[in-house]
């Protein structure tokens, strides 16, 4: 089992709001920090607030600790005056209403977005891995329309989990799955991967949570999800083997 090698998310300090990311509904910004860093911050005051914020952590250090790649997470502190200068009145509104921890997600310069005829093919165990933990983090938000998938320097990442792990809706569509045409073995995957994922691994993972941010029963929902026969294996497999 990979288990996280931090025990909390790097802080940094907001310094600059560099432009407005306008893709998707939460206006995420990308900020430069004192760190140097460029980062695509996605704001607390944003509408689904921190429980989007929440699943983005959960699931993006689940994913590194099944060796799927992830941008570096961060904590980012975001002072309200950073919006001073800012004349987007929307933007203006949404940084003050965002003080204290944010978070950010490390930029990929040049990064393309995947997509299915672009050239680039995942390995089709790497694709199974990608459609097992999405159908257990009931994660919608994996289709051709919207992949949240990035080729850089040649490598698949994953992004944006913030639709993930809303507890009272049903389970997602496998068929609508971007990575479902190139995916091996579902069973496979399970196999693979549902062993590696345990109680103390989760605990670890939502302590990375900040406290701010107020975590609350991602492990029981996740422990329930992989407690079997697990039926989002069985429903992934029969949409990757259908005619």
């Amino acid at each position: 089992m990979t288990v996280p090698t931090h025990t909390a998310l790097r802080r940094v300090q907001a310094t600059r709001y560099a432009t407005a990311l306008r893709e998707g509904g939460s206006l995420p910004g990308l900020v430069e920090a004192d760190d140097d860093g460029l980062y695509v911050v996605k704001f607390t005051g944003a509408g689904q607030g921190r429980r989007a914020l929440v699943a983005e952590v959960v699931v993006g250090e689940l994913a590194r600790a099944l060796d799927l790649l992830v941008p570096e997470l961060v904590v980012a502190e975001i002072d309200p005056e950073l919006a001073r200068a800012e004349p987007d009145s929307e933007i203006r509104d949404l940084v003050r209403a965002s003080p204290g921890a944010n978070l950010g997600v490390d930029f990929l310069p040049s990064a393309l977005t995947f997509a299915p005829a672009g050239g680039f093919t995942p390995e089709p165990a790497l694709a199974a891995d990608v459609v097992w933990l999405d159908a257990l983090i009931n994660n919608v938000d994996r289709t051709p329309q919207n992949p949240n998938l990035l080729i850089w320097h040649g490598r698949m990442w994953l992004i944006d989990h913030g639709a993930a792990l809303f507890l009272q809706r049903g389970g997602m569509d496998p068929a609508r799955h971007v990575l479902l045409p190139f995916a091996g073995s579902i069973a496979e995957a399970d196999e693979r991967l549902a062993p590696r994922v345990d109680r103390a691994l989760l605990e670890q993972i939502v302590r990375l949570v900040p406290a701010e941010w107020h975590p609350d029963d991602q492990i029981e929902y996740l422990e329930r999800r992989l407690s079997g026969p697990r039926s989002f294996v069985q429903e992934a497999e029969r949409a990757r083997t259908a005619p």
